[in-house]
């Protein structure tokens, strides 16, 4: 099996896959990491309608799962939302681009939830700069709901190898009213290349790959300690970290064989896909982000309900120096003046495990 992102940066010492042997069936059906799990069975069950609304939009797709937003309920209708710094990624999210679009997938999917109440948000974006909330959001009025939302519990973004099975025109209409599709030719091919070169790039960079392997969480006590970052959880992975097979300085090291197993997996992963997303926006302003970040969600969303799976790519178009001449070169795929914001490979899998959540109220700050 090809090994995701995720796994590959849960790098393995010696390179050798052991079953956790003698720990016991019992010990390995504990692994779930339940805890970190309760915001997806409590969604929709507060009794203020901002927070019903607030604990859906927790659940939507955000960089390194970082969770950036923070929300203030003011008066009886408003809800004040700002993006958390403490949750940056400064190497490979310099300008905070990637955590904006997360905030704009958060602030669709509360308003997406809301209207399946049959109420309207009015959501007035950086009211004071982009130095002050990122939204100020009013309760106001009748909304329609959104046939997209049938699918918000259902949605993951992938983390697993995908099915050699090509994308048909007809699965892939629907999602082409939120980014472009290239189901096959050379302009699949040049993307394809792309992802494949920036990947290995971010893996060859220590400052970039050290960024993501700091937001590993091995195992379900770390997991439940902090629910956010890149989860690497169940038996095998748990029983290997028990081993001292599977550990954060195995993890940082990108040269170990079972290292350059996995990254290159990842690498074949994306090599071999048979569709990919671009998403692109006017412009590159903040506004701009949000707006990719709703397009990205509902991507996402339309595509589960397609039976189809979507998981960002998203090394090519990091800012960083090292990146700048795969991120000159994703921009091509913008009409003038344009900027790529999101790339995404998709295809058919078999659907992944939710993702660990922080709970609501510690996303409040007058909780």
């Amino acid at each position: 099996m090809t090994l995701s992102r995720r796994k590959t940066l849960a790098l393995i010492g010696g390179g050798t896959l052991l079953a956790a042997g003698g720990l016991g069936t019992g010990w390995a059906m504990t692994r779930t990491p339940t805890a970190a799990l309760v915001p997806w069975e409590r969604a929709g069950t507060y009794g203020d309608p901002r927070l019903r609304a607030l604990s859906y939009a927790l659940l939507a797709p955000n960089p390194h799962n970082r969770q950036p937003w923070l929300a203030e309920l003011r008066g009886a209708d408003t809800v004040i939302l700002t993006r958390d710094p403490a949750r940056d990624l400064p190497v490979t999210d310099p300008f905070a681009r990637q955590l904006t679009i997360g905030m704009g997938c958060f602030i669709d999917l509360m308003r997406m939830a809301a209207a399946e109440e049959g109420d309207a948000v009015a959501v007035d974006l950086f009211p004071e700069g982009e130095d002050g909330p990122v939204a100020v959001c009013r309760w106001d009025g009748t909304a329609p709901s959104d046939p997209l939302f049938a699918h918000v519990m259902d949605r993951r973004s992938h983390k697993e190898a995908f099915e050699d099975q090509a994308v048909s025109a007809e699965a892939a209409a629907p999602l082409m009213r939120y980014a472009d599709i290239y189901r096959g030719g050379d302009e699949l091919q040049v993307l394809r290349d792309m992802a494949h070169d920036a990947w290995l790039t971010e893996a060859a960079t220590p400052e970039a790959f050290q960024e993501s392997v700091d937001l590993i969480r091995i195992g379900k006590a770390e997991i439940e300690a902090n629910p956010d970052g890149i989860d690497v959880g169940g038996p095998m992975m748990e029983g290997l970290s028990l081993m001292g097979l599977l550990t954060h300085a195995a993890a940082a090291d990108p040269d170990n064989p079972g290292s350059r197993m996995v990254i290159e997996g990842t690498a074949a992963a994306i090599e071999g896909i048979t569709a990919m997303t671009v998403g692109h926006t006017p412009g590159n302003t903040r506004r701009d982000q949000i707006a990719a970040g709703a397009d990205w969600l509902r991507l996402n969303l339309a595509a589960t309900g397609a039976g189809l799976a979507l998981r960002p790519v998203s090394q090519a178009l990091q800012e960083a120096e090292v990146f700048a001449p795969m991120y000159r070169a994703v921009q091509t795929f913008a009409p003038d003046g344009g900027t790529v914001q999101m790339l995404g490979l998709l295809g058919y899998a078999p659907r992944t495990p939710r993702t660990p959540r922080w709970p609501l109220e510690t996303r409040l700050r007058n909780a």
